[in-house]
């Protein structure tokens, strides 16, 4: 490592571009898994049962994130012993870490086996013919969260290692096989439990493709495999406000399917998880920069507040220049898109949802950037109160959303969490950059017109109509872009891409 603050290689320069590059492969190739797999799974399982597969995929998602923080955790300690050459307690503190996560993954597996007839009965209310069926599902899902949850703690350790290539390599896999896999019980079965066989294999492989991996990184890992107790404290205390967020920020995300599918029907959970899954997949774009900026901004904020000020800026206006251009699109053409993907009936139901959703999505993703630069500061206490805050809230406002507009008010009232969350988080992360500028006023107001503009592609029409709103609203984008948000050096590399491409380093 070279450079004053001993963090360059990953706090700017190459690596951080690799790296970036690396997650954005990695998050974002399962997408044409998904694009291929979905209509063949909604085809051969029928509306119902793919509902309840979607429902599925959540709670494998939710107890992903329900790790106790210490994959994240992982990452930091190894990479602080690492830098301090401590090698000599990495195994201990990666076995220690592993242990715990698998004990948490137990725990969690028993509950969820224990509340599943109360939630396929009573909660989500699935029909009568299918909850013996669902039920058979659920309890093979539970074999998996162990091995979810201690995934993490591995993948963290390849992270701290800086192997973004072997993370997004298996990232990707598990991916296409997490979409793909249920495809090859088709022919033989359209059974829930079948399919969930499926995932539970998958889910094994994984984990044992990040174990081994560590294992020949780390050859010590194979003669120490011992519990380092001195080290349950440091994992405990960096990731207990961690776990504040892992728990409450899903709870927030997927809970309007849960209360879908108890107040309205399974189906409606189809029609309105299938657009949200299609334009949640934006999330790409923001995971990919602030995975790699989250060290970058620890290692400035303290020493150098200016560089940490900048990268911030850089952060909103690059996740806003790549993603309002998809919003966009995704609002005017929602309904012809789900109509020639899915078909007119999944068009007629989910295409106001897909649009709302998207409006989320932009504003969620550029409030990625404040989140995480808190938490680079070392205060993920204020984000796990921020969640804390919004939950009461939300659960009333999600509610009473559904039970007067259906799937729509679900999406609507996800949108009022997301402005919300957004302007408090923005609100609180100006306080770590005071002083400095960040985004320029100018460029700030132009984003925000950019946005109300996206309203012009709900106005009614053919698609010939459509398609002229778009064009002009993209060239208006185009140059707002190029005169206002963009700065004079950006335009001058952007006029040179041999300038542009070399000018990472």
């Amino acid at each position: 490592m070279t450079a004053e603050n001993g963090f360059a290689p990953l706090a700017g320069g190459r690596t951080l571009a690799r790296n970036m590059v690396f997650n954005l492969l990695g998050q974002g190739s399962p997408l044409l898994a998904a694009l291929i797999a979905i209509p063949f799974l909604v085809d051969g399982l029928g509306t119902d049962r793919f509902g309840i597969l979607t429902l599925a995929w959540m709670v494998i998602g939710y107890f992903s994130l329900f790790d106790l923080g210490l994959g994240r955790a992982v990452t930091k300690l190894v990479a602080e012993r690492l830098g301090k050459s401590s090698v000599v307690e990495i195994p201990g503190l990666i076995w220690t870490a592993l242990f715990m996560m698998l004990l948490s993954g137990t725990i969690g597996a028993a509950l969820l086996a224990l509340l599943s007839p109360w939630l396929i009965r009573d909660v989500l209310k699935i029909p009568q013919m299918l909850q013996s069926e669902t039920l058979s599902a659920f309890y093979l899902l539970t074999l998996s969260i162990p091995f979810v949850i201690s995934t993490a703690a591995l993948r963290g350790v390849l992270e701290a290692l800086q192997r973004f290539g072997m993370v997004n390599t298996v990232r990707t896999l598990l991916g296409f096989l997490i979409f793909c896999g249920p495809l090859l019980v088709l022919p033989f079965s359209h059974s829930l439990a079948a399919v969930m066989a499926i995932l539970v294999v998958v889910r094994v492989v994984i984990f044992a493709i990040h174990l081994w991996l560590c294992l020949r990184l780390i050859p010590a890992l194979r003669r120490e495999t011992g519990i380092q107790r001195s080290a349950i404290g440091s994992l405990l205390h960096f990731g207990s406000w961690m776990t504040v967020s892992n728990i409450v920020g899903p709870l927030m995300v997927y809970l309007d399917r849960f209360l879908i599918g108890a107040l309205i029907s399974v189906a409606a959970v189809a029609y309105y998880a299938t657009p949200y899954e299609v334009v949640t997949k934006l999330w790409i774009v923001p995971s990919a920069l602030v995975g790699v900026l989250f060290p970058a901004f620890s290692a400035s904020l303290g020493q150098h507040p200016a560089r940490a000020a900048r990268l911030y800026g850089l952060g909103i206006k690059y996740i806003f220049l790549t993603v309002y251009p998809i919003t966009l699109i995704l609002v005017t053409l929602a309904y012809d898109g789900l109509e020639l993907w899915l078909g007119s009936e999944f068009a007629q139901h989910g295409s106001t949802v897909m649009q709302w959703l998207t409006l989320g999505v932009l504003i969620n993703s550029l409030a990625q950037v404040p989140f995480v630069l808190i938490q680079g500061a070392g205060r993920p206490d204020l984000t796990a109160k921020v969640h804390l805050f919004e939950l009461p809230f939300y659960l009333v406002g999600v509610y009473w959303m559904i039970v007067q507009y259906g799937i729509e008010g679900a999406a609507i009232a996800w949108v009022i969490r997301a402005v919300v969350d957004a302007g408090l988080l923005f609100w609180m992360a100006r306080k770590f950059v005071a002083g400095m500028v960040s985004v320029k006023r100018e460029s700030a107001l132009t984003m925000f017109v950019l946005i109300a503009g996206l309203g012009l592609g709900l106005i009614p029409g053919g698609l010939g109509m459509k398609m002229l709103i778009l064009s002009g609203t993209m060239l208006a984008f185009l140059l707002a872009t190029w005169f206002m948000i963009l700065a004079p050096e950006e335009r001058l590399l952007l006029r040179n891409p041999i300038k542009l491409i070399s000018g990472i380093r």
